[in-house]
């Protein structure tokens, strides 16, 4: 600034404590340097301050920084915009826009991102940091929505915690910029995972590993789960056996629970887990332990 290579103007406009409205604003233009400003800026927030408590009205205008005294000088007064003087280009006539043409144009455009995690939100149940994650991309948005319609909107939430937890994991592993389009993996693939998750035909851990082979191979999650029978085991009797084979096996954490250590049961549960290879019911698992350890 110093050097004259660059100038600055400051808009300066007071208000009593305590009101929101700003009052009439005053422009200082072309200052040289910091000091400029900083005195141009004091100057006239005290002229401004004694006119107003003198009953004084302020008019908008332009006013220039004097340096030996440090103080501003009006320049002109600018009652409206149009007074700054502003030329019309010549090579563009004036446009006369009425409600009708913007509401044409309106129709004709996108859903915008803002609109989109409102109706997320209110459509499909979800947080608004869940549709803010699933709108930060059109890409993923879209495929989002394809899984809800094949899925059916009752599984609209957990389709989008899919999204925004592994497949999103999938994805990034891929690059910061992979979509589901660059893989082998479609919104009918998520569709019908999520459906054999909710359904309990396979467990959550099971379909994490599922979704890993589909985004490998491309093959269907159900055609994967037959393929290597990886249906949840269901039958109780058979998870039972399982439970029993595990308090027999770790007397320590056993004696935990019984003791009133009640995370003991986690142990015990990935014990059986671990048994059923993934595919039985956390829950379930959880619940016969306590059978069994409060009999």
């Amino acid at each position: 600034m110093e050097k004259g290579q660059m100038r600055c103007d400051a808009n300066v406009s007071i208000r009593p404590r305590g009101q929101a409205e700003l009052g009439t604003k005053v422009e200082v233009k072309n200052m040289n340097s910091f000091r400029s400003v900083q005195r141009a800026i004091e100057f006239e927030i005290e002229r401004q301050g004694k006119a107003l408590d003198a009953g004084e009205r302020l008019v908008q205008e332009t006013r220039g920084y004097v340096d030996a005294t440090g103080e501003t000088v009006s320049q002109r007064s600018k009652e409206e915009a149009h007074d700054y003087r502003y030329f019309p280009e010549p090579d563009l006539p004036p446009m006369v826009i009425d409600a009708s043409v913007l509401e044409e144009i309106r129709a004709r455009m996108p859903e915008l991102p803002d609109a989109r995690r409102a109706r997320f939100e209110s459509d499909y149940g979800l947080t608004p940091d869940e549709a803010r994650t699933l709108t930060d991309s059109r890409e993923r948005s879209d495929a989002f929505e394809e899984a809800v319609r094949a899925a059916g909107a009752n599984l609209a939430r957990p389709v989008a915690l899919w999204f925004i937890g592994d497949v999103a994991k999938h994805l990034n592993e891929r690059g910061q910029e992979a979509e589901l389009s660059d893989t082998k993996v479609t919104p009918a693939h998520i569709a019908e995972l999520v459906t054999l998750v909710e359904s309990k035909a396979i467990t959550a851990t099971t379909a994490k590993d599922v979704l890993g082979t589909a985004f490998e191979t491309g093959e269907m999650p159900k055609k994967i789960v037959d393929a290597q029978g990886l249906g949840a085991v269901s039958d109780e009797g058979a998870i039972d056996a399982l439970v029993t084979a595990a308090i027999e096996a770790n007397p320590k954490p056993v004696e935990d629970y019984r003791s009133g250590k009640q995370s003991a049961i986690g142990f015990l549960v990935g014990q059986v887990m671990r048994g059923a290879k993934g595919r039985a019911d956390a829950n379930q698992v959880a619940e016969l332990l306590r059978k069994h350890l409060d009999a």
